[in-house]
């Protein structure tokens, strides 16, 4: 997400690295990249303008700090444009009390909206929102049946009427039942078209007419660059949206939707999608985003994902497993699992301030690192699991685990050796002190098992850090440390 744009971003910032203070004539090269940057991140043109001249003007406004670099103070100009851009703050979805609230979806075919429907469904379920789909859609092959899965999947109940009855009447009909039966949320997928055309447009009003929504989300494609902005803009005069999803955020490393949809067509976004599972929705925070651009990770959504899959009575259970030394390959597996439910493993790094560098390359190297390491954690026993020691002090069940999983004995020798550093590390970490790390980590890594060292990246994965730790940690951050 965003790479092409953070990469081009960069060299903007090498440009005043080196001078003493921001000036008319240093900036300019700067700006020319920046504006370069946005351009070929198919951010709109005007958008484009606008977003120049003020940095321009703050930049050149702006009061020397001390102690903060030239180059450092122009990326902290450039990150509160960036959110003023993208609209300063989270808007949050409609909750109307004492009754139901109704949110219509809307969108062209293709831009994932039957899938954001039950995405959305899901994040209201996590907030403890009871939520009815409604299936309008009689027009697309198997919506409908494509919907209904979904439900079964997150658990939340589909209304629909079949292929035969008026969409309008459908809406109508599921709205009553959710108040009927007490439900918070009610949310209507609509049927899409391949291109906007009066039907749909007549349809939706229509639909829009009868079952007076409180919100009317517009999903659109984030891979379309600008044009996702103006078809923003088209369905806002046409029939009035309140706010837009973003979906496929994952595969667009460009960036030109997020930053032109908001100043484009007034329309705030709500939400991104960041990949194809029900749970790969997330809140739109411009401020978050702006610092993702920026390279600068995105610490805060990475501790809510974390804290959406962790329980609290395991982290304390873990944390004295780790204070006692008595962390063992079942907790490492359970890990191992809790980091794929939270995400892609390159998503997840990408959250991490200065793990944005990361190639494909080392992500997908990281990622078979793991699977190695599951595969050998696998073979072994529950009693090898619970008691590693037993593994360092008996070549045959090493020998054993090696023929299970498909690796040399070495492979498994590696591992388990590494593990046993790890956790004389953790305990370590975890009663104050910070022992040198680099025989550790310098290539004895658990994850690099068959003698792979591996990337920067990796350090300090096995375990992690708390969630509260990495909070604290982005409060001590601050753009004079970039």
């Amino acid at each position: 997400m965003f790479d092409a744009l953070s990469d081009r971003l960069e060299s903007a910032w090498k440009k005043l690295r080196g001078q003493d203070k921001i000036s008319q004539s240093n900036i300019q090269d700067a700006l020319r990249e920046v504006r370069r940057a946005l351009l070929e991140a198919d951010v709109n043109l005007q958008v484009v303008k606008d977003f120049i001249s003020e940095v321009e003007t703050k930049a050149q406004g702006a009061e020397v700090i001390a102690g903060v670099r030239p180059d450092q103070q122009f990326i902290k100009i450039v990150y509160d444009e960036l959110v003023q851009v993208m609209g300063e703050e989270n808007v949050p979805l409609a909750e109307v009390a004492g009754k139901t609230t109704v949110v219509l979806m809307a969108g062209l075919q293709g831009t994932g909206k039957t899938t954001a429907t039950a995405k959305l469904a899901l994040h209201l379920r996590k907030q403890d929102r009871s939520c009815l789909l409604v299936a309008t859609d009689i027009y697309r092959p198997a919506a409908i049946d494509q919907l209904i899965t979904l439900g079964k999947q997150i658990d939340v109940p589909v209304f629909e009427l079949g292929i035969a009855a008026d969409p309008v009447e459908i809406a109508r009909q599921g709205v009553e039942r959710a108040r009927a039966e007490g439900i918070n949320t009610v949310i209507i997928d609509t049927a899409g078209r391949l291109q906007i055309d009066e039907d749909m447009m007549a349809e939706l009003a229509r639909i829009k007419e009868v079952v007076q929504p409180d919100e009317t989300l517009l999903v659109v494609d984030a891979m379309t660059g600008q044009e996702a902005a103006n078809l923003t803009r088209t369905f806002h005069n046409q029939i009035g949206i309140t706010g837009a999803i973003l979906t496929k955020m994952d595969g667009d490393s460009r960036g030109g939707a997020a930053l032109s949809v908001r100043q484009i067509s007034g329309a705030p976004i709500k939400f991104v999608g960041v990949g194809e599972k029900v749970e790969a929705l997330q809140p739109f925070y411009p401020d978050r985003m702006a610092s993702r651009i920026l390279g600068m990770g995105d610490v805060l959504t990475l501790v809510e994902k974390a804290q959406e899959e962790i329980d609290l009575a395991d982290a304390e259970q873990m944390q004295e497993k780790i204070l006692s030394a008595k962390f063992d390959f079942t907790d490492f597996l359970k890990q191992m699992r809790l980091l794929k439910n939270m995400g892609s493993l390159g998503g997840i790094m990408k959250m991490i301030p200065g793990m944005n560098k990361l190639s494909d390359d080392q992500l997908k190297h990281g990622e078979t690192q793991l699977k190695r390491c599951e595969a050998m954690i696998n073979s072994m026993t529950g009693k090898e699991r619970r008691d590693p020691d037993l593994l360092s002090s008996s070549p045959s069940r090493r020998r054993r685990i090696a023929s299970g999983s498909g690796y040399r004995e070495a492979d498994v020798s590696k591992l388990v050796a590494d593990f046993q550093k790890m956790r004389s590390l953790m305990q370590q970490m975890g009663q104050g002190g910070i022992p040198g790390m680099g025989g550790m980590f310098g290539g004895g890594n658990p994850l690099a098992a068959g003698g792979n060292r591996p990337s920067p990246g990796w350090r300090g994965y096995p375990g992690g850090a708390p969630p509260a730790k990495k909070k604290k940690e982005k409060k001590k951050k601050g753009f004079g440390t970039l």
